[in-house]
């Protein structure tokens, strides 16, 4: 982005007063981080291209609640970025779309399930900004609870969430966060 380019939180404000150059200008710039990080964990293309859409309309929708939350120049006003504010939307949506397909009488795809091989961002992140010590804690846990605490932790979902999110029982999510954060105290003590 070039200095005289507004940021994100400028363009949702925009928005908010129906500026469809803004709200272009926003999807342009937003849209293919995060198809990624939903294709991340959704490998199914026809719910992450709907996710998407839901999102942006969403976005175009309730953009108001967004700048009424964070004010013009209130770095830290409640509410955070735009960006997270996006994330948190589509992360929502996702979680509703895993649902109505789990509602219906066909089986989930296995291809619509979280991909667990690749590193996501977020645990990219999560090495570089909490210390090594907890990123290779974090790194020894088992694939299944590393998804349970990427879900709660990072993406903030509920336990409801996380069990429509990845197609578990929500005592499985429970015991699974359980088991990681046990994992984690005793690697770091």
């Amino acid at each position: 982005m070039r200095a005289s380019e507004p940021d994100e939180e400028h363009l949702l404000r925009r928005v908010a007063r129906a500026d469809l150059d803004a709200f272009d200008e926003l999807y342009r710039r937003t849209s293919p981080w995060l198809a990624i990080r939903l294709r991340r964990r959704c490998a199914d293309d026809g719910i992450v291209a709907e996710v998407l859409q839901d999102t942006y309309l969403t976005v175009w929708r309730a953009a108001g609640s967004f700048a009424a939350l964070r004010p013009s120049g209130d770095a830290d006003a409640q509410g955070g970025s735009a960006a997270g504010w996006i994330w948190t939307i589509a992360a929502r949506r996702l979680v509703d779309a895993l649902r109505r397909r789990a509602r219906q009488p066909d089986v989930l795809p296995a291809e619509s399930l979280p991909v667990p091989n690749a590193p996501a961002a977020e645990d990219v992140a999560l090495d570089r900004t909490i210390g090594h010590e907890l990123g290779a804690a974090v790194d020894r846990l088992a694939p299944e609870l590393r998804a349970v605490l990427s879900a709660m932790v990072v993406d903030g979902l509920t336990v409801r969430e996380t069990s429509a999110l990845l197609g578990l029982p929500e005592g499985t999510v429970k015991s699974r966060a359980r088991r990681a954060r046990n994992a984690l105290r005793e690697a770091l003590s």
